[in-house]
């Protein structure tokens, strides 16, 4: 058995796997957007549907480069820094982890028609590029386990189904003594853990990467009133996840596997695109209304994964082990759409008020297979469908003008895209941030702030025992901004 199990690791090394362990969570990285982009954005919460004249304005709605009066480009610096509390089986932990990166950068050129007998008056074209996501994060969660082992993790594998990535979990587990066989066809294998309960358990993780998008922008003014625009946006994802499981008991000290560690670590990596339509009216003074949407992302994602097993077994003693890399095949992802509904009012050269009203439907989400033989993921998609729900976001963003400096603050509130709000709770934020006009340069700097609780699973299946994580982010941005008169 071991002899047929060791052709078919090495077999991974040469070949494209079909299958690996996805879940609903993998898709929430790509079919969430965090609040990002230039400091202005930032500190007003995104508030900006029906604002414009924002570099990251065209992020949520097309028409905001006809809101320019003038060309500009710019840039953005962002400081991250994430801190996450676990409570797993009643044992606190907490990590954390501070980066930094230019989250964005673009510019808008804006060309006016002085044609006296045509309504269009201007038109624009915008090139931005911002990171919708950054994954930069570390987890560390602690406890034990007063009835479950990671066992079940290898059994359910061992004795479900077969595909590529069950018979190397299975080969793993054979070869690091989690599992023994029967003899039993029906169920081939039993675990090798000492059973009694009180397995300790330590989790680290380690996220980087980022999830960015590029916006091809064109938009114009129609009479006094009326702004429309339009988005291509390519969208560039770069995903690393490095987890390291450890588990001991002390129920037998004379049989079975006394610990063990298991180590992922997975690089995620594809491209994928989305098209935005949107408007802007000025209806009354300086009341503005302005309704986006954008299609669903269509991404195109490679997984390679590497796995190492090391144990301490009481009639084998100790080892380590490494699999070759899996490279799996390329796997397509449907991410959801989204409406966006949006008012504000400008108080003159005062100040503004602006709100943001969005949904979208996260059960819509779909994986799907690029090669021949069915669709991989039907399972998964069925789950998502049943668990995942549609939800609504706000965010609210107001700016005090006075002579050169402008003062901002903002409010955000996502509802959770999960059925039960358990698995992943409501997100809630706050912003701030001033900005200093130069005359053709403006400096602005923001700080916002959100949180969320929600539950960290080990793995998918098996040993699906979740800790409870809170976790908070910090971040500081600055933006520099240069106009042409």
């Amino acid at each position: 058995m071991k002899k047929y199990l060791l052709v078919f690791a090495v077999s991974c090394a040469v070949s494209s796997l079909q299958a690996q362990e996805l879940s609903s969570a993998d898709a929430l990285l790509y079919a969430q957007d965090n609040l990002n982009g230039t400091a202005r954005f930032r500190a007003m919460s995104g508030a900006f549907g029906a604002l414009g004249g924002d570099l990251s304005s065209i992020s949520v709605n097309p028409a905001g480069s006809a809101i320019f009066s003038n060309s500009l480009v710019g840039f953005t610096l962002t400081s991250y820094n994430s801190k996450n509390k676990s409570n797993y089986f009643g044992t606190n932990t907490s990590d954390h982890y501070n980066s930094f990166d230019v989250n964005q950068v673009g510019g808008s050129f804006v060309f006016n028609n002085y044609n006296p007998d045509s309504n269009w008056r201007k038109f624009a074209i915008a090139v931005n590029y911002e990171n919708q996501n950054n994954f930069d994060n570390d987890y560390y969660i602690a406890g034990t386990n007063p009835t479950n082992s990671v066992d079940s993790y290898f059994l359910g594998y061992a004795n479900g189904g077969s595909n590529d990535f069950a018979d190397q979990q299975t080969y793993i587990g054979y070869e690091g003594f989690v599992l023994n066989e029967t003899g039993n066809p029906a169920v081939p294998y039993e675990s090798n853990i000492p059973a009694g309960g009180n397995y300790y358990h330590d989790f680290l993780m380690e996220t980087r990467g980022y999830n960015g998008k590029l916006s091809v922008n064109g938009a114009a003014q129609y009479g006094d009133r009326w702004h429309f625009g339009v988005n291509l946006n390519a969208h560039f994802s770069d995903y690393y996840k490095w987890t390291s499981f450890y588990e001991s008991n002390t129920n037998d000290p004379a049989n079975g596997l006394q610990s063990l560690e298991f180590n992922n670590e997975l690089r995620t990596y594809g491209s994928g695109v989305s098209l935005q339509v949107g408007t802007i009216v000025k209806i009354a003074g300086g009341l503005r209304a302005g309704v986006a949407f954008v299609t669903p992302t269509w991404m195109w994602l490679n997984d390679e994964l590497l796995q190492s097993f090391a144990y301490e077994e009481a009639n084998e003693g100790n080892a380590r082990f490494w699999l070759p890399v899996n490279d799996y095949e390329t796997y397509k992802l449907r991410t959801p759409g989204k409406w966006t509904g949006s008012l504000a009012y400008i108080f003159g050269t005062r100040g503004l008020i602006s709100v943001d009203y969005s949904i979208k439907d996260y059960a819509n989400i779909h994986y799907g297979s690029t090669g021949s033989g069915g669709n991989y993921y039907d399972a998964l998609n069925t789950e998502i469908e049943n668990t995942m729900d549609k939800a609504s976001a706000l965010r609210i963003g107001g700016e005090l003008r006075a002579s050169r400096w402008s003062f901002r603050g903002g409010y955000r509130y996502e509802q959770s895209p999960y059925k039960n709000d358990d698995v992943l709770g409501d997100l809630t934020g706050f912003s701030g941030g001033l900005g200093y006009n130069f005359g053709r340069t403006r400096l602005d700097l923001a700080y916002n702030y959100w949180e969320r609780d929600y539950q960290q699973q080990f793995f998918a299946t098996g040993l699906t025992d979740a800790a409870n994580l809170t976790t908070r982010n910090h971040n500081v941005s600055a933006s520099l901004t240069f106009e042409f008169k």
